[in-house]
Parts: structure tokens; sequence; C-alpha cells
């Protein structure tokens, strides 16, 4: 299998992992520190190939955007008051963490 391949495959595992969730199902990962928040902007599955293969300069371009970084309390305030819907995935120990938007 090629590189190419086998980020093609990483990518659609990723993406078959995804979820929609209500954020009262994700506050427990928020409360752990494991809640990391992607913007509507970010394409989630993308970000969390990214996360997976430890590409720290593209993340910190994010994180350096606002796009991309640990849920803030503000966030989670309003999401909890809302029980907003999120799309998740899992790259452990993070929670990766999109709030469902109509580019979604």
């Amino acid at each position: 299998m090629t590189a190419s391949n086998l980020e093609e495959v990483n990518r659609a595992k990723l993406n078959l992992e995804t979820a929609q969730m209500p954020w009262s199902e994700m506050q427990r990962y928020f409360a752990s520190g494991a809640a990391l928040f992607v913007s509507p902007d970010l394409d989630l599955v993308e970000a969390a190939y990214q996360m997976s293969v430890d590409n720290a300069a593209l993340i910190r371009q994010w994180m350096a955007a606002g796009q991309f970084g640990k849920v803030t309390d503000e966030q989670a305030s309003v999401w909890s008051a809302n029980d907003a819907v999120h799309w998740v995935v899992v790259v452990s120990p993070w929670v990766l963490v999109q709030p469902v938007s109509s580019k979604n």
C-alpha cells in the first residue's frame, strides 16, 4: 500500500468514526480537558487526520487563527444553554468537537 493510499484509508476511517452528538453528552470531555474545538471553517476529518499524524505546524497555525484549540468556558456555557449539536470524532486522548453548521 502506498503512502497516499494509507492516508486515504486513514481519512476514510476517521470519517466513519464521526457522529453528531448534543453538547450534554460532551460535557464530561470538556470537564476533563479533553474537548478540542474545531471551527466550522475547517474540515473536521482533515483536522482529526492532522492530529493523528502530529502535524504540529499546521495545528499551531489553526490555533493562532482561533480555528482550533481547547473548548473555552464561554463556548461550553453557550453550548450547554442550547444543548447545541456537534460533529465529534475521537483522536485519543482528545475529542474534537465542531458545531453543526449549514456548511457541514
